[in-house]
């Protein structure tokens, strides 16, 4: 029986799939800053504690040892607010010193780092982005995701017989957790819901339960097989703009929604781009780029999981 080192686990990836690896056989060691909801399992442990209290999180690791760590907090959908202060950067810093080597010293053979999509750099064509697509951090959250890339990076350097695995995730969502989705069709400084024409227009997403079925299916990969390296993980599609509305009327309270002319909302973005919004919002939503239908490659991906779950049908 295999042991998952889980942080961020009482947030919302961190915990939920703390359970699903449990039902799938695996002990787990979660650690978080908040009580979860009592998982009635004796194969898991709970530490409440902050992700940056090297001492408690280390003697956690040490323990037992471990065989998986799967870094889920220093996320913005796990742990963090959509704006992010010095405080969550100084946070994440402090992490990327000591986690990883932490991990290495008490025994893991494999590690797993919940990264994003955003740190690529601003596509100039309309091809789907893939894993070997320029790098160009420029949001403060991508900068901080980058820099645990290359910490847990590093760490693996050191010792040759560990597998990485970065996912760089796109926005998460769930039928409950539509943050990510309401942001781009909602407008806070009018507070109102908008489209443009028909709303035909998509956004690349990452439903929460395609995003464990990856990190499992890297925990049941055969003996022998190399995945290691970064992964583009999102649906399969991008989700329309009318699909997000028809969503959450179905399922959420929305409002009246109106059409909106996406010329003079685009000039007005791309003027304002390099704001400091832009750069600590993790949900800044850039109108300019609204109907360029940027989407991500996930082929890689699927070598190792179905990507079965969209808007349809995710729970």
């Amino acid at each position: 029986m295999k042991t998952v080192f889980v942080t961020g686990a009482s947030g919302l990836i961190g915990s939920e799939l703390s359970e699903v690896l449990l039902s799938k056989g695996f002990k787990v060691i979660g650690v978080g800053e908040t009580p979860t909801a009592s998982i009635d399992n004796p194969n898991y442990k709970f530490i409440q504690t902050s992700i940056d209290n090297k001492e408690a999180v280390t003697a956690a690791m040490m323990e037992q040892g471990i065989d998986v760590l799967i870094h889920t907090a220093c996320t913005v959908d796990n742990d963090f607010p959509n704006i992010l202060s010095a405080a969550e950067e100084k946070k994440s810093t402090v992490v990327d010193k000591y986690l990883f080597k932490a991990a290495v010293q008490a025994g893991a053979n494999d590690m797993i780092l919940v990264s994003t999509h955003q740190i690529y750099a601003q596509q100039k064509t309309r091809e789907p982005i893939r894993e070997t697509a320029d790098e160009k951090p420029v949001t403060i959250y991508a900068k901080m995701k980058y820099d645990s890339e290359r910490a847990m990076a590093k760490a693996i350097k050191s010792a040759a017989s560990i597998k990485g695995v970065i996912a760089r995730v796109c926005p998460i969502y769930t039928k409950d957790f539509v943050p990510n989705l309401h942001t781009k069709i909602f407008d806070p400084k009018d507070n109102s819901c908008y489209v443009y024409g028909y709303g035909d227009y998509g956004f690349s997403f990452c439903c929460l339960y395609n995003l464990i079925d990856f990190i499992v299916g890297i925990l049941n990969s055969p003996q022998g097989i190399n995945y290691q390296g970064i992964y583009n993980v999102c649906d399969t599609r991008p989700i329309a703009a009318k699909d997000i509305v028809d969503f959450e009327r179905q399922y959420h309270r929305l409002g009246a929604v109106i059409q909106r002319n996406y010329g003079a909302d685009a000039v007005k973005s791309a003027m304002a781009f390099g704001s400091k919004t832009a750069k600590i919002d993790y949900r800044y939503n850039d109108i300019s780029l609204a109907c360029s239908n940027i989407s991500y490659d996930n082929t890689k991906a699927q070598r190792i999981s179905t990507f079965r779950w969209k808007l349809s049908n995710t729970k």
